[in-house]
């Protein structure tokens, strides 16, 4: 049995700098980690992978085999690895006693409705590997309501498409307040509590120049995603700085929970102590820490504001 996280995200997000961060973070805690490389395009890896999918195949080799394009060769590229499972549980079967990052590709269709992914995270459960979601989403989404609204929709699509015990971060969180002001508090964003307080933020002025056809109907469907996520009531982020290590701490001990290991498995001393002070699940006092420090920039930057 593996305990293992499946790092997954847009392009961007910070999926390869995390499973590198978090690799050093573990290893600092006592655990025995190794990182398993499954995006086939990826050719500047910062770590050692324990294993790499493009050892099998890769995505050059496959867009110039079959006269694919990027997205095309992706797919092909899971395609094959779903068909050669076994390469992927025999490098698992070697990590015994490991736990395991899965470094995924970036293609957000992989996660939301093609069926590769996850017949391939079926097959570990089966086999009783013990996995859960990691989803970064980059935190300048929330400067943005339409971006941000964008990203719920994909997030709830993940998590009803993997089926999978799922645990969503904003990444780069300590880069918040470089992307513009935010609508609202931090925590609005986190707990997703009522997503539909965006929408104005999407309006435009009547006889403006936005005021479009389009942009009415656009502002219809803007709703129904919101109405969307609100009834499913299942998303919600915590925040992330990979170089920090409180930060890492308090995310590994929502992942920790979700996939098991707290439960299952014998954890060093550190690794307990280490735990013990996170918060339980992502916690709040974090979120504020991280709010003041935004508005302290707003004020230096609008001190007439």
């Amino acid at each position: 049995m593996v305990f293992a996280q499946v790092v997954i995200g847009p392009p961007g997000s910070g999926k390869t700098t995390y499973c590198e961060g978090m690799r050093q973070y573990l290893e600092g805690v006592g655990r025995q980690v190794a990182i398993i490389n499954l995006d086939p395009a990826n050719d500047a890896l910062p770590y050692t992978a324990a294993a790499d999918v493009r050892d099998l195949v890769s995505a050059a080799g496959a867009a110039s085999e079959g006269e694919l394009g990027p997205n095309g060769a992706l797919v092909y590229c899971l395609e094959y690895l779903e068909a050669n499972l076994d390469w992927l549980t025999d490098a698992l079967a070697r990590l015994s006693g490991h736990y395991v990052l899965l470094d995924m590709p970036g293609q957000v269709e992989l996660y939301t409705h093609h069926g590769s992914v996850r017949a391939i995270l079926q097959a570990l459960e089966r086999a009783d590997h013990r996995l859960v979601a990691v989803h970064l989403v980059d935190a300048h989404h929330c400067a943005d309501a339409a971006k941000f609204i964008s990203v719920l929709l994909v997030t709830l699509s993940t998590m009803v498409q993997l089926e999978l015990p799922q645990v969503n971060f904003l990444s780069k969180i300590d880069l918040v307040e470089a992307y513009g002001q935010l609508a609202f508090n931090l925590d609005f964003y986190t707990d997703v509590a009522d997503p539909a307080a965006l929408l104005p933020c999407l309006q435009a002025a009547a006889g403006s120049a936005r005021d479009t056809p389009f942009n009415r109907r656009h502002a219809a469907l803007n709703a129904a995603i919101c109405e969307l996520v609100d009834d499913f009531s299942l998303v919600q982020f915590g925040t992330i700085d990979i170089s920090d290590r409180a930060s890492v701490a308090r995310a590994l001990r929502s992942i920790d929970k979700a996939n098991g290991y707290c439960f299952g498995a014998a954890e060093t001393q550190e690794d307990f102590f280490s735990a013990a002070a996170a918060d339980a699940d992502f916690g709040s006092d974090h979120l504020a820490d991280i709010q003041e420090r935004y508005m302290d920039r707003l004020r230096q930057e609008h001190p007439d504001g």
